[in-house]
C-alpha cells in the first residue's frame, strides 16, 4: 500500500503568493477582510468564548456568529460594538494612510 503525500494549505498558499501576480492581487485585496475577521475571532478567544456562547452573550445564534468569522457576513458598526461589549473589548475603528506598514 502506497502511503499518501499531504500538503498543506499553507505551503500551496506561499507558492501562489510569491508566483503568481493575480493569486498575491486578488489576496492582497482581501487583507482588510481578512484582517477584520482574524480580530473577531481573536476577541471571541480572549474572552474564553464559544461562538454558541458568545452568540448567547449578544442575543443572537451561533450560526449567525460562524457567518460573520467565516466572512460570509460583514458586520456593522453597531454588531461590532456588540461584540466588543460582549467579550469584554472596547471597539476602536482607525483609518490608516496607505501604504503605511501594518
Amino acid at each position: 500500500m502506497s502511503k499518501i503525500k499531504t500538503i498543506k494549505a499553507s505551503d500551496i498558499h506561499a507558492k501562489d503568493y510569491a508566483s503568481d501576480p493575480a493569486y498575491r492581487k486578488a489576496y492582497d485585496d482581501l487583507e482588510e477582510e481578512y484582517a477584520l475577521i482574524n480580530a473577531l475571532i481573536e476577541a471571541r478567544s480572549r474572552a474564553n468564548l464559544s461562538q454558541a456562547q458568545l452568540a448567547e452573550r449578544m442575543n443572537t445564534t451561533q450560526t449567525a456568529i460562524a457567518r460573520l468569522e467565516s466572512g460570509n457576513t460583514m458586520p456593522s458598526t453597531r454588531t461590532l460594538r456588540k461584540i466588543a461589549k460582549a467579550t469584554g473589548h472596547r471597539l476602536k475603528i482607525i483609518f490608516e494612510p496607505e501604504g503605511s506598514p501594518a
